[in-house]
């Protein structure tokens, strides 16, 4: 069984092959990775402790050496490959705990981007309609997402040519009836815009008659309007 078998089981994957043996060790390590003690962080002064006590009992050792049919120095030495088998499993366990936390978070990653696209469309688009100052104007807009921003591409015909402190501008609109200046332009036939503003917050998008003397502010004077919609 591979290391990436292993990794997969512990990270709940139930549908990993194992033989009974290696299962039950398998499961060992679940168990003890699941128990949040393996996770409590020791005493600072443990060690030490632990130093002192191994020394204690050393001393304690030679200096009675009839009640022990053990040599002085033999108990240091169990204590010492004890204390390395115990590091080498507390190493192992890390480890692997390790390479599990990263397995999970990798799949817990990927997953809420697939939800993240899969919930949020990336295009929208909308047929745009004149109104009584323009009726003959119409067009559509196309609208993509971008990692600036979104992406806003206007096709109008029946809008004549605005210069000379005249201009056109293009708007998105809540529900609430706040509007987000989304750029300007002078002839509507291939114009390309940007949005700070998501359309499915922003839905109805707008294009006005605007001058310099006007100020920045929209106008009101609405020659095409339309309700942007998420593409299939």
């Amino acid at each position: 069984m591979s290391d990436e078998d292993r990794i997969a089981y512990l990270a709940g994957d139930t549908g990993v092959s194992l033989d009974p043996a290696e299962l039950a060790e398998m499961e060992k390590i679940r168990i003890a990775l699941a128990d949040e003690a393996s996770w409590v962080e020791p005493d600072a002064s443990l060690e030490q402790r632990i130093i002192e006590a191994v020394a204690a009992d050393v001393a304690s050792a030679r200096s009675h050496p009839a009640e022990t049919s053990t040599p002085p120095s033999q108990p240091a030495v169990v204590t010492h490959i004890a204390h390395h088998r115990s590091r080498r499993m507390r190493y192992s366990i890390i480890g692997i705990a390790a390479a599990v936390v990263l397995a999970v978070g990798l799949a817990v990653g990927l997953a809420v981007g697939l939800s993240g696209q899969g919930n949020q469309a990336v295009a929208y688009s909308a047929s745009l309609t004149g109104t009584q100052l323009e009726p003959s104007a119409s067009g559509t807009a196309a609208l993509t997402r971008t990692q600036s921003g979104w992406r806003i591409h206007v096709k109008a015909t029946g809008l004549p040519r605005r210069d000379n402190g005249q201009y056109y501008e293009a708007w998105l609109k809540n529900s609430a009836g706040v509007v987000v200046p989304i750029g300007t332009f002078n002839e509507g036939a291939d114009v390309t815009l940007w949005a700070g503003v998501p359309p499915s917050s922003f839905p109805t998008l707008t294009i006005t008659r605007q001058t310099v003397e006007g100020g920045p502010a929209s106008s009101g004077q609405v020659v095409l309007v339309g309700t942007t919609e998420p593409d299939n």
